[in-house]
């Protein structure tokens, strides 16, 4: 069990606040345009109430689940997350031995800055992979034969940014591509001399799965490069069928909200969906992810595996998820706060003792003792079946 004054992921999240420049923590926190999509996410989550039941025997109540043929100890896992090492280098490789230690899954992100190799020798058989498809075709096709032969078998393909977002709060602090940091964003970093003493011995933080492609690119060659890889208007539904026939293993596709797409996704052979709205960091009036769910549930049925993203916060949150239809569960934001609240080494462990406790402790008192009895008879108002 967690110890110290740390209990919940908002403390994790207040502290890091405390520890982190403005700027970094704004970078993990924002979310597109005004942020409605964020706080969204969050009131969804909260408007949820959980049915209990009394009287039922869950002394042998786990927290255990397989997905994608694989046994892990909790339902939920580490989402891909760009840039992570700005919050303090390492942070890829520290989340990467946790999600190990612990058995749960690791995606890392096409935009991390640890590369597919070194975080598989860490990471192992839990280490799952991100792609953004991008507007270079061989580039993808590259990275996919990087990420098989670092033994991954779980794709997750990113779909929900054809075009970058308009992120408000990394515009005005001047941490966007290119680096433009105002004065106000310098200044306070220097009032933070613990996390610039760990940057400046770190390895400067860049998107470590293109180093072969930057060549002697200028600056703004290379983030004009790094716009077409990570966002695509031309991205269509030929192009994720040509990747599936590529892809030998388990294809998750990661930011439907729309149960039509859901639907197209089961006709091109997809394994599951990531149901997203990318943590409202893309489209700022999309729904939230947890309202669309029961509809992508009720549309594709058991047919595909769904894995909820976007506004998990607590174990409460899993248990929500899984009761309005979700397989899995994905946090992201959460893990990043909880490196710089409590470290290299104690945070990605404590973080998930936590969850994984809040969410046994949610399965009991809902009279379960496997998170696959979680369905819609545990929301309040009861709702039509999703599972």
């Amino acid at each position: 069990m967690p110890t110290g004054r740390i209990f919940t992921t908002g403390q994790m999240a207040a502290l890091a606040r405390k520890r982190l420049p403005r700027a970094i923590f704004d970078f993990v926190e924002g979310g597109a345009g005004s942020e409605t999509a964020v706080l969204r996410n969050r009131e969804r989550f909260e408007q949820i109430a959980l049915m209990p039941q009394a009287l039922r025997d869950c002394s042998a109540a786990h927290s255990e689940i397989t997905i994608f043929s694989r046994r892990y100890a909790a339902p939920f896992g580490i989402a891909p997350m760009g840039f992570a090492n700005l919050v303090c280098p390492g942070t890829d490789l520290a989340l990467a031995r946790a999600a190990k230690a612990c058995n749960i899954p690791y995606v890392l992100s096409t935009a991390a800055t640890t590369s597919i190799e070194t975080i598989a020798g860490v990471a192992q058989d839990n280490l799952w992979f991100q792609l953004y498809p991008g507007a270079d075709e061989d580039i993808a096709a590259a990275l996919m034969e990087r990420a098989l032969k670092a033994g991954v078998t779980t794709l997750v393909v990113t779909v929900d940014i054809p075009v970058p977002a308009k992120r408000v709060r990394d515009l005005t602090n001047g941490l966007a591509i290119p680096l433009r940091p105002s004065l106000r964003t310098v200044l306070d970093v220097g009032r933070h001399p613990a996390w610039l003493l760990r940057a400046a011995l770190g390895e400067r933080p860049g998107m470590a799965n293109f180093v072969e492609n930057k060549g002697s690119m200028s600056g703004l060659a290379h983030a004009e490069f790094v716009s077409r890889q990570l966002s695509c208007p031309g991205l269509d539904w030929k192009r994720i069928e040509r990747i599936r026939k590529a892809w030998p293993h388990h294809l998750v596709i990661k930011g439907i909200l729309n149960p039509q797409d859901a639907l197209a996704a089961e006709r091109i052979g997809a394994d599951g969906l990531v149901v997203s709205n990318h943590g409202g960091r893309q489209l700022d009036s999309a729904p939230s992810s947890i309202e669309v769910l029961p509809a992508i549930r009720e549309a594709c049925g058991d047919r595909l595996t769904l894995i909820l993203d976007s506004g998990v916060r607590t174990g409460d949150d899993i248990a929500r998820g899984l009761a309005s239809g979700a397989d899995f569960v994905l946090l992201g934001r959460p893990f990043l706060f909880a490196v710089a609240a409590l470290g290299l080494t104690r945070g990605p462990t404590e973080i998930i003792d936590v969850l994984r406790a809040e969410f046994l402790n949610t399965l009991i008192h809902l009279g379960c003792a496997d998170p696959s009895e979680l369905g819609s008879d545990h929301l309040w108002p009861r709702q039509g079946a999703n599972r």
